[in-house]
């Protein structure tokens, strides 16, 4: 009998931890994403919500509809249907995202620089350079959770987190990349801003992108953020 490629667990009384076994990082993203859409497309009878990350997905219930141990036999038989080698998005969309970065000292990204041992251009280079995956959607607003740029070392966060941290600020810690949709408290150094709107409440879904869907970021300067300001971020 093959192991199984994942390993589920309580999480409290009204929800399941599913967590990729898979050596590959990659094949489990993608095996706890899939498992997430297919939860979701299904409507299961008293699953209230499915919530992928990086190699685990949390699954919420209602008690009064489904018991942990039936819910649970079930997603170990759709895990061993699922294919793990098939891409998350067969056509990912690529969201350019324009950044004014911190060149003036009002943000951290001096601080990012010494800490890393390398100038604020190399910093900026580094961030700016490669093609991000959208991993999962983090918090506030649905973050898009993006792996780091290839600095040197892991980013430290902030020693005292910020009370407010702005809608539209780029930031990175540890080995990874975000942008804030809505403002609220946050401990992660921040590199820039972009102009573009984000997270838009009128709109469905709330942001643009979803896990598989690719941004890149590219450095502008003062006047093309003011005549951006506002717009909504959109694919190319």
């Amino acid at each position: 009998m093959s192991k199984s490629p994942v390993v589920i667990s309580a999480s409290g009384n009204t929800a399941l931890r599913v967590v990729s076994t898979l050596p590959d990082p990659e094949a489990g993203w993608r095996l706890v994403h899939h498992l997430a859409r297919f939860v979701d497309e299904a409507l299961v009878p008293g699953v209230v919500c499915v919530i992928p990350t990086y190699d685990a997905a949390l699954v919420e219930i209602d008690p009064a509809e489904v018991s942990l141990e039936r819910l649970a036999d079930y997603l170990r038989r759709v895990v061993e249907e699922l294919d793990h080698d098939r891409p998350l998005t067969e056509r990912p969309r690529t969201f350019d995202v324009p950044v004014l970065y911190d060149t003036e000292g009002e943000l951290d990204l001096a601080m990012v620089a010494a800490a890393q041992g390398i100038g604020i251009d190399e910093v900026i280079r580094l961030h700016s350079e490669p093609t991000y995956v959208v991993r999962c959607l983090g918090s506030p607003g649905g973050s898009p959770m993006l792996d780091g740029p290839a600095f040197p070392r892991p980013v430290p966060r902030l020693a005292s987190p910020r009370a407010h941290v702005p809608q539209g600020v780029v930031s990175v810690a540890g080995r990874q990349a975000t942008i804030t949709p809505a403002a609220a408290p946050g401990g992660w150094p921040l590199i820039g801003r972009t102009p573009l709107t984000v997270l838009d409440l009128a709109a469905e879904p709330f942001v643009p992108y979803e896990p598989g869907d690719l941004i890149r970021f590219r450095a502008i300067e003062r006047d093309a953020y003011d005549a951006l300001l506002g717009d909504r971020m959109a694919p190319r």
